[in-house]
């Protein structure tokens, strides 16, 4: 038994001794040769059945464990990878069948005698073993990592529900119990004046019901097909889309599928994303009346239980039919109220809400063809991912541009039509600001820019101030700046504010200059009247890639939270690039501490070691690091402190709630002549191909030999903070690794995410959005877990909550899997409300 653990621990040894000795030839900790020799010593002595094994190996764990503390406090999870297999070993030794077999300088001897000869080498092993578990264990007791206080909700307590958004085309604001728009409102606030879910009675809530769409990602998808829709909720049906860009009308109070339709999108495996995040709805001019609609145009037994003369319930007058085979083919003569649904082959359906039938009287048959005047027209590299915003009579839609797939790619052009007829009225192109007066949809000789700046991600807008705001991604390629232009270059990465008549700039604040690092503002400002001390100002609210979240005054841009310059790296860049000297950053930020040497993780020494070495052979000097052929370390990652889920806004207290990531990512430039036959252009992820440039890149998370992520955890939380001081209120690590290890253990390490949180006046956040199948409700005010769920599949999806015809609040979650990510897959859409018995 003896000689067996002396071979395990040869070879566990083998790898620290040569890998330590290369990490310490780059300048890194001396610790691993030290515990690649002293293990390798131990095991011979072992080998050979000498005491003095016992003695080394307790110097052995003592200083491991003050080396560990020393670099990682007293914090369980830096902690165990480090001083784990070294306790692991100790035991091991400490085994009667090890033990038994030891002897001293001279001849073996009985267990009591050798023992008695060598205490000081049985005993200190066994001490040091103990004193390292019990600091250990003990560490599990140690919140080293979150941040524990409560955001003031005091302004609650007042019987208000302003502040929630403009009022819908028909001149009406969204009644209390509906959900119009994917923020909720056109201001993007996710959030729900609804009380009737508390934090008294959350704990109750239960499975309404369930259901499946049928859509699920196919063998021929592309890697990144995820299901991250956010339903709409009006009168009484809910109104979704698919991956695919299926729509489907739902009964609110049962799921029962009213219509549903099939665009007939073919795949295409040149698009890097394969997913839809929502349907935008059009009120239409026809008054309203205070009738729920019903499914089938029967009456209700329910109708008379309605609040239907309380402001909080469903109002339209839209009777939703059922429609069984409803397909791509139907149209009506012409439709009042539209719901407009972008497809991941360019095209704008506006359909009927009452039958799912295409409107015949917008664009041809119903659709618009969104390639036009494109410079390149690519199948699969230009296509709207999230829905547009309609503004009054004006729905003003924008796109994503693949990114790194080519130089010549199609145009990032934000253009508004008419709702009702599909007319052009308005392009605005980030590289040709101010040439705003629409394009002849029928001139091939009128294009936009190539490769312009885009807008993916959600917009808001404000009809009384007449603006309509876009988060701004990046020109592709993404990780070489000499293709911008100026006008490029100062729209980039910025949220920009458009007039909503004419298409024009108003302002813009950028949030990286000349951006390396594909920082795309990621997610949808958020409006509110934010009381500061210099009074109430209009604000917006958007938080970024970085970690930073902005606060502005959305009629000026001006900063609400201060906004200032700090000095940025400037090496490692290829020839004719440059980087710029200073970067942005708000006085309210959840950006990371920079990265050293001492935070790389792994399950254990060797994994560590492994992160340790390729970090020292990285290129990393900090936040906006270039690029680089060596590779470069980027932290935060490009999948974001935030991504396109953002934050939730309490408009009456003026807080946010959201859910910060860290994970870091690489960067690689690789000169063309030496791509050899490498595939390329599999998705944002891995290398992509930047057809008509000098160098490709690679790009990818910072993860282990064993596939986690080099920086230790926790790398998910969720946060909140006061918008009007810039204060961070708590911040706390979020999920459990059941879903990421081999073995389902539900170890709270914090892990990442993507999608986005909800709010309701009821004090309660709604999020689930983690890589672990699991719906959670949070104490808004501290955030802690009061509801916790297992889902059947990932809740990549941004909630949303609602009541239905019995005035039951409802809160309803898409669960359905992200395909890059690697959370399960579904196609589930799942309604909550709370048990009979708790009402």
């Amino acid at each position: 038994m003896e000689k067996l653990v002396a071979i395990i621990m040869a070879v566990f040894a083998a790898p620290l001794l040569i890998g330590g000795a290369y990490l310490l030839s780059l300048g890194g900790s001396p610790y691993y040769l030290f515990a690649g020799i002293v293990m390798l010593a131990t095991a011979f002595l072992l080998f050979k059945k000498h005491w003095s094994a016992y003695g080394l190996y307790a110097i052995f764990i003592v200083v491991t464990i003050v080396w560990a503390l020393w670099e990682s406090g007293f914090y369980w999870w830096a902690l165990a990878p480090r001083v784990g297999f070294p306790l692991i070993f100790g035991l091991l030794m400490l085994l009667p069948w090890v033990s038994n077999k030891m002897r001293g300088d001279k001849a073996q001897v009985s267990t009591t005698n050798s023992v008695k000869k060598s205490p000081l080498y049985y005993w200190s092993l066994l001490a040091s073993v103990v004193v390292g578990a019990l600091l250990s264990f003990g560490s599990l007791a140690n919140n080293a990592t979150d941040k524990l206080g409560e955001l003031d909700l005091s302004a609650s307590d007042k019987d208000s529900s302003t502040n929630l958004g403009d009022p819908l085309s028909n001149g009406q604001q969204t009644p209390d119990g509906e959900w119009s728009a994917y923020g909720r409102t056109d201001y993007g606030q996710r959030y729900s004046p609804l009380t009737q879910i508390t934090t008294d009675n959350v704990k109750d809530l239960e499975l309404a019901w369930q259901i499946q769409t049928g859509d699920v990602k196919g063998p021929n998808d592309v890697g990144e097909t995820t299901y991250q829709a956010t339903p709409l909720k009006i009168g009484n049906a809910l109104y979704l889309c698919t991956p695919h860009n299926w729509v489907m009308a739902l009964n609110a109070d049962s799921g029962e599928t009213l219509w549903k339709f099939d665009p007939k999108v073919e795949k295409n495996l040149q698009r890097q994303h394969q997913t839809c995040r929502g349907v935008s709805y059009y009120a239409g001019q026809s008054g309203t009346n205070s009738t729920p609609p019903v499914a089938n145009n029967e009456t209700s037994s329910t109708t008379n239980n309605t609040a239907v003369s309380n402001k909080t319930a469903a109002t339209s007058d839209m009777m939703v039919q059922k429609i069984a085979g409803n397909t791509f083919e139907n149209a009506s003569k012409q439709c009042d109220a539209k719901i407009f649904i972008p497809t991941s082959d360019a095209k704008l359906y506006a359909l009927d809400p009452n039958t799912g039938q295409r409107c015949q009287d917008f664009g041809e048959d119903g659709a618009l063809d969104l390639m036009h005047n494109m410079p390149f027209t690519q199948a699969g590299y230009y296509y709207s991912t999230s829905p547009p915003i309609v503004v009054g009579n004006t729905i003003v839609v924008a796109g994503a541009v693949n990114d790194n797939y080519d130089v010549n790619s199609p145009s990032g052009v934000i253009r508004a039509y008419d709702v009702n007829t599909g007319e052009l009225l308005w392009n605005w192109d980030s590289g040709d600001p101010d040439n705003t007066a629409p394009f002849d949809v029928n001139d091939p000789t009128q294009t936009y820019k190539t490769s312009s700046p885009n807008s993916w991600a959600i917009a808001s807008a404000d009809e009384e101030l007449g603006l309509v705001y876009f988060p701004m991604g990046n020109r592709t390629p993404d990780q070489l700046g000499s293709y911008r232009n100026a006008a490029e270059e100062k729209y980039a990465t910025s949220v920009v504010a458009l007039d909503i008549n004419t298409g024009e700039a108003r302002w813009v604040q950028q949030f990286v200059h000349h951006d390396l690092w594909d920082m795309d503002t990621p997610a949808q400002p958020t409006l509110l009247d934010l009381d500061t001390a210099d009074g109430v100002q209009p604000a917006l609210v958007v938080p970024t890639k970085q970690g930073d979240v902005y606060v502005l005054n959305r009629a000026t841009g001006e900063p609400i939270v201060p906004i200032k310059e700090r000095e940025a790296p400037q090496g490692y860049l290829i020839a004719g690039e440059h980087a710029a000297p200073t970067q942005p950053y708000s006085g309210l930020s959840f950006e990371p501490p920079m990265l050293k040497e001492k935070d790389m993780w792994g399950a254990s020494l060797i994994d560590q070691m492994m992160c340790r070495i390729e970090f020292n052979q990285l290129n990393y000097d900090g936040r906006y690091t270039p690029p680089s052929t060596n590779g470069s370390i980027v932290y935060p990652g490009n999948f974001g402190t935030f991504n396109w889920g953002g934050i939730a806004v309490d408009p009456e207290n003026g807080v946010m709630f959201g859910m910060p990531t860290y994970l870091a990512f690489t960067s690689k430039l690789i000169p063309k002549e030496t791509l050899g036959d490498v595939e390329t252009n599999k998705g944002e992820q891995g290398v992509n191909a930047n057809e008509g440039a000098d160098y490709a890149v690679e790009m990818g998370p910072f993860l282990s030999p064993l596939g986690v992520p080099c920086q230790q955890p926790p790398w998910g939380t969720i946060a909140g903070a006061d918008l009007a001081t810039g204060e961070i209120a708590y911040q706390r690590k979020n999920g459990t690794v059941q879903d990421l290890s081999p073995i389902p253990l539900k170890l709270e390490l914090g892990v990442p995410g993507i999608g986005g949180p909800i709010i309701t006046k009821g004090g309660l956040a709604f999020l689930s959005a983690a890589t672990e199948n699991n719906f959670r409700a949070y104490d808004l005010k501290n955030g802690d877990v009061l509801w916790n769920v297992r889902i059947p599949a990932g809740g990549q999806a941004t909630p949303m909550t609602y009541l239905n015809s019995k005035g039951e609040q409802m809160v309803v979650l898409v669960a359905g899997g992200h395909g890059s990510v690697g959370t399960t897959i579904g196609d589930y859409v799942m309604a909550y409300k709370l048990s009979d018995q708790s009402k």
